[in-house]
């Protein structure tokens, strides 16, 4: 499978996440706008599946679509990759950058240290 989603496969992964399965029709109906043809939806979706990030059932004439892969492991494969690509694998790097650049404040920090020590635990 491949990791990587682009912004319209990310749209309708997320959305196809929060319904758990949806048609075609629900799937519109989720999309924000401005709305894309449904024709190209399809195709988004077709190219989804062949990816591996989404199945479908056939339900009468018509196919309901469920994420094949769940949001979380997604996360922590876009997360670890960006890790790698950006960070030379370090998270202490990626945290570094974060409190560097986008002025993350001590007690948000002192929060995720707490919540990395609760995990240990």
């Amino acid at each position: 499978m491949k990791n990587y989603l682009n912004s319209k496969e990310e749209t309708i992964m997320k959305i196809l996440w929060k319904l758990k399965k949806a048609f075609l029709k629900e799937i519109m109906e989720e999309y924000p706008k401005p709305k894309p043809p449904s024709t190209t939806v399809a195709s988004i979706v077709r190219k989804l599946e062949n990816k591996g990030f989404i199945k479908h059932r056939i339900i009468g004439k018509t196919n309901q679509y469920i994420p094949a892969l769940q949001e979380e492991e997604y996360t922590k494969s876009e997360i670890k990759s960006l890790v790698q690509n950006y960070f030379s694998g370090s998270f202490e790097e990626l945290v570094s950058f974060f409190y560097k650049n986008e002025k993350v404040d001590e007690e948000e920090l002192n929060k995720i240290y707490k919540k990395i020590k609760d995990k240990e635990d």
